[in-house]
C-alpha cells in the first residue's frame, strides 16, 4: 500500500480562519448553478431569517479544501497528487453557511483501506465558527492508486 498507514488517526492542525465573503457565495452559486434567491438576495436570506446570503452546501469544499492541502503536503504520506482522485464526498450539516461566517477546519485521517495496488483514504473535515460551534463535517474520501 503506497499510502503511510501511520496517518490513520492523525489530526492536523487547526487551518486559519477563513472568512466567508458575500461575493465568493454569490460567485459560487453561480458555478453550480444554485438559483434560489437565498444564495444571491441578502434581503431574500434575512426572511427565511438568516443574516445574509446563504452558501449552498457543497460550499464546505471551500474550506475542507485548505485542509486537504495540508494532508497532501505531508511529507512521508505516500500520497502524491497526480495518482489521486477525489472518490467520494458527504457533508453533516450543523446548520448552513452563511455570508459574515469565520470559519475554521481540523481534519482527521479516519480510514486507511488497501485497494488493489494502492488505498482509499478517508478524512474528515470538522468545520466550526469563530464561537467555535459546529457547522459542518465534511467527509472525503481519496483513492490513491499504487506505483506503476
Amino acid at each position: 500500500m503506497p499510502v503511510n498507514p501511520e496517518l490513520l488517526g492523525r489530526a492536523f492542525p487547526p487551518t486559519a480562519p477563513y472568512l466567508v465573503g458575500r461575493e465568493k457565495v454569490r460567485e459560487f452559486a453561480r458555478a453550480v448553478f444554485a438559483t434560489d434567491p437565498q444564495h444571491d438576495d441578502p434581503a431574500a436570506a434575512r426572511d427565511l431569517g438568516y443574516a445574509d446570503v446563504v452558501a449552498p452546501p457543497t460550499f464546505a469544499m471551500v474550506i475542507q479544501d485548505l485542509t486537504l492541502q495540508q494532508l497532501l503536503s505531508e511529507p512521508g504520506s505516500g500520497i502524491v497528487l497526480e495518482r489521486v482522485v477525489h472518490a467520494e464526498q458527504r457533508f453533516r450539516y450543523t446548520r448552513p453557511i452563511v455570508a459574515g461566517d469565520e470559519l475554521t477546519g481540523r481534519l482527521t485521517v479516519t480510514g486507511i483501506r488497501a485497494f488493489g495496488k494502492g488505498a482509499m483514504v478517508t478524512s474528515e473535515a470538522e468545520i466550526t465558527d469563530a464561537g467555535g460551534d459546529h457547522v459542518v463535517t465534511a467527509t472525503s474520501v481519496l483513492l490513491v492508486g499504487g506505483d506503476e
